[in-house]
């Protein structure tokens, strides 16, 4: 039972979560790593500055805090960026010390960050911070009437929005930012589709549809 349990992981991608350099130390050399774990993926911050609850949360008339492109909260970002780079630095060390296991680092960050800056490129509304479900405020969202409170509507085309409630994004978004990580140029180092033989991988079918 073992034996299949190592022979599954080892033929599994293995998403890590929203957490820190140390849980993602810990995790590898004490777990997954000696149950069989071959490839990771371990994924960055998302642009927190951009999401509607913190928007609204931190809201304030200070436009030096808003970048002025986006509209999204600079300092909120800066430090999404900051743990990146700390979490890819420890990547780094990590692969040194696990030459076997392949980590692949996702950087959701740029994944996402595209969508605020050329909104109309990527099929979204021409001020995408908004919540497509969600009520009152300049970005459709008041804390204590979320998203499945009586009387909060939504919106009518949710692929037309980034953010679905405030605090998850839509499945629009995640498709793309699938697309992107899978087929690039958002993972470090790129999945290799090769690996998977000579049958034909369609990632834009089996991942974003």
């Amino acid at each position: 039972m073992a034996l299949d349990c190592k022979e599954m992981l080892g033929n599994s991608l293995i998403l890590m979560g929203d957490i820190g350099a140390n849980d993602y130390y810990y995790l590898f050399s004490k777990d997954l790593i000696d149950l069989g774990g071959k490839t990771f993926v371990v994924p960055g911050s998302f642009p927190y500055g951009c999401f509607p609850a913190y928007l609204t949360l931190f809201q304030t008339s200070k436009e030096e805090e808003y970048d002025p492109l986006t509209g999204c909260l600079s300092w909120l970002n800066e430090f999404g960026n900051n743990h990146d780079e700390l979490l890819k630095t420890e990547l780094k060390r990590l692969r040194k010390l696990y030459p076997h296991v392949n980590i692949i680092y996702a950087d959701y960050y740029n994944s996402m960050y595209r969508f605020f800056q050329e909104p109309a490129k990527y099929g979204f509304k021409e001020r995408p911070l908004g919540a497509c479900c969600g009520i009152g405020g300049q970005y459709n969202f008041t804390i204590g009437k979320e998203c499945g409170y009586q009387g909060v509507g939504y919106c009518e085309n949710p692929s037309e929005y980034v953010n679905w409630d405030g605090y998850h994004l839509t499945e629009a978004t995640h498709q793309k930012m699938a697309h992107g990580l899978l087929n690039g140029p958002y993972a470090t180092p790129a999945f290799d589709w090769f690996c998977l033989g000579s049958a034909s991988v369609d990632t834009e079918s089996h991942f974003t549809s």
